[in-house]
């Protein structure tokens, strides 16, 4: 049979685009330097997980890795940013679990969490924990309940609908407390309760543990369902007279949809074994944050599972965000 002119030209045509995502992905990443966007402002959780692993990664891969913070509407300007960013493995979004959160939170979010996104590894997580400045007088959970029905009493989050403030709503709903909620940027929300601005924080833990050491805040109780290996003393919620707390912030790493396999699973590997290096596990675990080697595709199963699971706590709190 017979091959025309213009056939030959679709088979060459055909024949480059098969090679060329196979070149891009092997290419990477050295056409340029790699851009880290965290979607909180600097001294948040997710700034300094996003921070420690770019400076390694960087060492690692012998390339640049610059981290900008995008912080607003609780995550959502980051996303959005990323969202729109070439798919070529360059522009890596650095965010919370606000991200499966902020689709039911918000009227819009900006983004579908799961179509706009290749999902790269779930990183560190860390419990969510109650403090209060030191002229509180509760040394517990109990005691702070006591508290709050005789005293009027606030407590500072790191924002609306984030699990800092949904685990403090499900404590007041479980008790009928009334504790008036003041949402602060993440590392807003510690230095709240450190200057006297609110008598309770409730934080991840990365911000607060060096300010309790600094017998600045006085530890209440932890979220997770175990206690937290870097304040081993500091008792559960659940031991204190509640039950089915396991409130984590989690940081997760995502590309812009349409990124190449390759790059993806490429990514994955390096950001495992940079949060693997000694030196960086001791500093997480100092925080209070854990991580557990994670695949693309375990990582996208978890945000399917996440996604419903904070809607459902959402709709139960009655938080909304405009």
């Amino acid at each position: 049979m017979q091959v025309t002119r213009v056939e030959k030209k679709v088979f060459v045509l055909a024949a480059l685009a098969a090679l060329a995502g196979p070149t891009l992905a092997q290419e990477w990443p050295k056409q340029h330097p790699i851009q880290f966007i965290v979607a909180f402002g600097p001294g948040s959780t997710t700034d300094i997980v996003g921070r420690l692993v770019a400076q390694k990664l960087g060492e690692s891969l012998g390339q640049t890795v610059v981290v900008e913070n995008k912080p607003g509407a609780g995550g959502n300007i980051g996303a959005q940013f990323v969202k729109r960013a070439a798919p070529d493995g360059y522009t890596v979004l650095v965010i919370s679990v606000a991200y499966a959160v902020n689709p039911s939170l918000y009227a819009s979010a900006g983004y579908d969490p799961l179509k706009d996104f290749a999902p790269v590894i779930l990183g560190p997580s860390t419990p969510n924990i109650i403090t209060v400045h030191p002229s509180v007088k509760a040394n517990n959970l109990p005691e702070l309940i006591a508290l709050a029905r005789k005293e009027k009493l606030a407590y500072a989050s790191s924002g609306i609908g984030t699990t800092t403030h949904l685990s403090m709503e499900r404590i007041k709903t479980a008790t009928g407390v009334d504790i008036t909620h003041v949402p602060y940027q993440p590392a807003q929300a510690v230095t709240a309760a450190v200057a006297g601005q609110t008598q309770i924080s409730s934080t991840s833990m990365p911000p607060a543990v060096p300010q309790i050491k600094a017998g600045k805040l006085r530890p209440i109780a932890v979220t997770s369902a175990q206690r937290s290996p870097a304040l081993p003393d500091v008792p559960t919620v659940n031991e204190q007279g509640f039950k089915d707390f396991d409130d984590l912030t989690w940081i997760g790493f995502f590309l812009p949809a349409g990124t190449s396999a390759e790059v993806v699973n490429r990514l994955n590997g390096e950001i495992n074994r940079v949060v693997e290096l000694p030196d960086v596990k001791d500093r997480l675990s100092q925080n209070g944050l854990i991580h557990k080697r994670n695949s693309p595709a375990e990582f996208a199963a978890f945000i399917r599972e996440e996604i419903p699971k904070w809607a459902k706590a959402v709709k139960d709190s009655g938080a909304k965000a405009d």
